[in-house]
């Protein structure tokens, strides 16, 4: 079992106060140091600040000498999958090839009206999420992309830098039919936040099961 530190830093921590805490979780032997990726507070308490939260990992990535570092997780929303895979591949070479990758179709709302953000119907997003993954996966690849989708095109890119290996991709989320299919057909990681014992059992057995649907 590997154990890692989470912090949901957008309610008013600073950068130096993630820093202590990235420092504190290498000493202590933990795995990996990850953060919530939410560009405004998430309490309803809109004056706290909320950093970024891959500026955040760039920085951290000089930081730290070991520890895996990544989002969980980062909303499609937030980013076209190309300029994303850009930021995932300069911050994975500065911190060495430590960086985790996490994506899903993001759920406040709230933050999104606030920032200006567009924010689709449910199935909208979830077949977003799909294309955009496939992306990701392309760009991180050895050869040239191109990519017509619904929602995304990418138009024949060799993109530089290029992780080696690919960073290891996290899809998560508590949904019973998509969230698994999309994660066992596309990632190396299933994720689910503040789950029950008895949650954890249910949802893995369910992803095995998904695995094993999808080869």
């Amino acid at each position: 079992m590997r154990l890692s530190i989470f912090l949901d830093p957008q309610e008013g921590m600073t950068y130096a106060g993630i820093v202590e805490a990235a420092h504190a979780t290498e000493q202590g032997g933990f795995h990996g140091l990850y953060r919530s990726d939410h560009l405004a507070p998430t309490s309803g308490h809109l004056d706290r600040a909320a950093t970024e939260a891959w500026t955040t990992l760039a920085g951290l990535g000089r930081e730290t000498s070991r520890i895996r570092l990544g989002t969980l997780i980062t909303p499609l929303t937030f980013h076209q999958p190309t300029v994303l895979s850009k930021m995932v591949s300069t911050v994975d070479e500065m911190s060495g090839g430590r960086v985790d990758v996490s994506i899903g179709t993001g759920w406040n709302v709230g933050e999104h009206e606030a920032l200006g953000l567009e924010f689709e119907s449910l199935a909208t997003r979830f077949e977003r999420l799909e294309e955009y993954v496939q992306v990701l996966i392309g760009l991180w690849g050895e050869d040239r992309l191109t990519y017509h989708g619904r929602y995304y095109q990418v138009g024949g890119i060799l993109p530089r830098p290029r992780p080696s290996p690919r960073p290891p991709l996290i899809i998560g989320g508590y949904g019973r039919r998509k969230t698994p299919l999309l994660a066992a057909r596309y990632a190396d990681e299933y994720n689910i936040d503040w789950p029950s014992v008895e949650q954890c059992r249910d949802f893995f057995e369910l992803f095995a099961g998904t695995c094993q649907e999808v080869g």
